[in-house]
């Protein structure tokens, strides 16, 4: 088997127990949030890549006008859609298969995009804020929660989860995860840590520049 550049045969592997796993950073996700919050009402247009299986999506798509959730993971968009019934169905809320670094979205569509918890495993990050910078509107919003190597995160439970074929492409810290944004188009505007597992997370927020950047030609 060709080896998977892409982390994406270990998400396809996982998505059936990701929500399990992840219910131990249940109250980080809720602090993502409170910040989050702040961008979003029921005027707004919002797009998240790399949902997984609606950590983030279940909490705040019902506070936008629209919530577009995608994942370039078919099974983590099958588990997600799974979970829209009952008491948490959002009738704004869509599911999409996509491909950060190649959206099929047309420039200057959404008013906020997140990315969680993703810009660290991609091979090439560049490529998918360059799609983020083209399909925000002026003075779009990006809400990027990333999981940081700062000191004290668990260097047995990264090595573990490789063992297991998933694979960190880019070792921030938040100062460096802070400067690589703000050189690609966008002004951070906001950063928070917060402790969670298996890393530190950095919560990242930045708006779309008005002058010309990187993306901007």
């Amino acid at each position: 088997m060709a080896r998977d550049s892409t982390n994406k045969t270990f998400w396809e592997r996982v998505a059936r127990i990701y929500t399990r796993f992840m219910s131990g950073n249940d109250a980080v996700y809720d602090a993502i949030c409170e910040h989050l919050e702040k961008y979003i009402d029921n005027e707004r247009q919002v797009l998240e890549l790399a949902c997984g299986t609606g950590q983030i999506t279940y909490r705040m798509a019902g506070k936008a006008k629209s919530w577009v959730a995608t994942d370039y993971s078919e099974n983590m968009v099958e588990e997600a859609k799974g979970r829209n019934t009952g008491n948490r169905r959002c009738s704004n809320l869509s599911f999409c298969v996509q491909d950060a670094t190649g959206l099929t979205y047309e420039k200057e569509t959404f008013d906020v995009v997140v990315i969680a918890n993703a810009l660290h495993i991609m091979p090439n990050p560049d490529a998918a804020l360059k799609e983020i910078y083209r399909v925000l509107k002026k003075d779009g919003v990006l809400f990027a929660p990333t999981f940081v190597y700062e000191k004290g995160y668990s260097k047995m439970s990264i090595w573990m989860m490789e063992r297991l074929g998933f694979k960190t492409y880019h070792k921030w810290r938040k100062r460096e995860l802070a400067a690589y944004v703000s050189e690609r188009g966008f002004q951070v505007t906001g950063v928070y840590l917060l402790k969670a597992k298996p890393l530190p997370e950095c919560v990242l927020i930045a708006q779309k520049c008005d002058e010309e950047g990187v993306y901007a030609k």
